[in-house]
């Protein structure tokens, strides 16, 4: 899981590392307000579980986790170069109580895309590793659930209720 973890949080920190014009950035920010508009915790909660779902896939899961977290580093960035967050660095995003759970909830994701891979070159019996999975998956699942929650009522409190923060 810390592998897992590692790899989103490098990821991410390269994408927030990368140097966008006013163009890109005014295009990236648009894309994600488009993207946002009318969403709510349920929204962030099954942006959040489809993105983990698809970390479990073997492989593909773990090449879909490094991409999101570098776009997410992007997106990031995109938004502190033209908000009061231009001096935030960006990994403190994730030390908050959503961001935190979110990175651990993507950790266990990527990680089993890699214990998936190798279990499969094992050719181990599916039943020896199908109940690990569900419990994996329902434990993505419920603290990507709560990370919604917390991260919406954070969202509601700065910015007032069915609002998000001006992107």
């Amino acid at each position: 899981m810390a592998l897992g973890m590692i790899a989103f949080l490098i990821a991410y920190s390269a994408g927030a590392a990368v140097h966008m014009g006013k163009q890109q950035t005014a295009d990236l920010r648009q894309h994600f307000a488009e993207q946002i508009r009318g969403i709510d915790q349920n929204g962030i909660f099954i942006n959040n579980a489809k993105i983990a779902l698809g970390m479990f896939v073997p492989a593909a899961g773990i090449g879909l986790g490094v991409i999101s977290g570098f776009y997410t580093g992007m997106i990031f960035t995109a938004i502190a170069q033209t908000s009061t967050l231009n001096n935030v660095p960006p990994l403190i995003i994730l030390i908050t109580p959503f961001g935190i759970m979110e990175v651990f909830a993507y950790g266990i994701a990527i990680s089993r895309s890699g214990i998936f891979i190798y279990q499969l070159v094992k050719k181990k019996p599916w039943r020896e590793y199908a109940i690990p999975i569900l419990i994996e998956v329902g434990i993505v699942i419920l603290v990507l659930l709560v990370g919604a929650v917390i991260e919406w009522q954070i969202i509601t409190q700065f910015s007032g209720p069915h609002t998000l923060p001006n992107v």
